[in-house]
């Protein structure tokens, strides 16, 4: 499984509450709660992202908030995978629960740049920066897990076992 896009550059601490904001949480149509996504940090997220498109990000990464939604409109906006030092560790699971292949990696967190264009090959946890002709080493995640990705979630996989 690989991902290839350009990058989105955000900081530490991008909590679940500016991933996607409260006041948006009744919308139940997913395309239209991705809308909002990453709004209250980054206006003009939704007219930059492109299906593909890949966040890095620095420490603690959805942090805040446990809810679920945030990493369902960070997938259902286009973005195909986030690297980041580090993330909350209700985040993480709720990101592979939906599908959504996060890496970390301190390293690109720190010296990729925003608008670099990325390929990564998750079944090694290779992050290559295409535009800045560096190849990192992120944590890649075990085969069940990678089968958890594959079948775009925990549910989906369970009910192709």
């Amino acid at each position: 499984m690989e991902a290839k896009g350009k990058v989105l550059r955000y900081g530490d601490n991008v909590d679940t509450d500016v991933i996607i904001p409260a006041r948006y949480l009744a919308i139940q149509d997913r395309k239209e709660l991705a809308s909002h996504c990453m709004e209250d940090i980054d206006k003009e997220f939704t007219k930059k992202v492109r299906p593909g498109d890949i966040i890095v990000a620095g420490k603690n990464f959805g942090c805040g908030s446990s809810r679920e939604h945030a990493p369902i409109v960070i997938k259902e906006s286009g973005i195909s995978c986030v690297i980041a030092e580090t993330f909350a560790r209700i985040f993480y699971r709720n990101a592979i629960n939906i599908g959504l292949p996060i890496i970390e990696c301190k390293e690109a967190s720190e010296e990729i740049k925003d608008g670099d264009e990325l390929e990564i090959d998750f079944e090694t946890g290779t992050i290559r920066d295409v535009t800045g002709g560096r190849t990192y080493k992120g944590q890649p995640f075990p085969p069940f897990m990678q089968k958890i990705m594959k079948a775009q979630g925990l549910v989906n996989y369970i009910n192709e076992g």
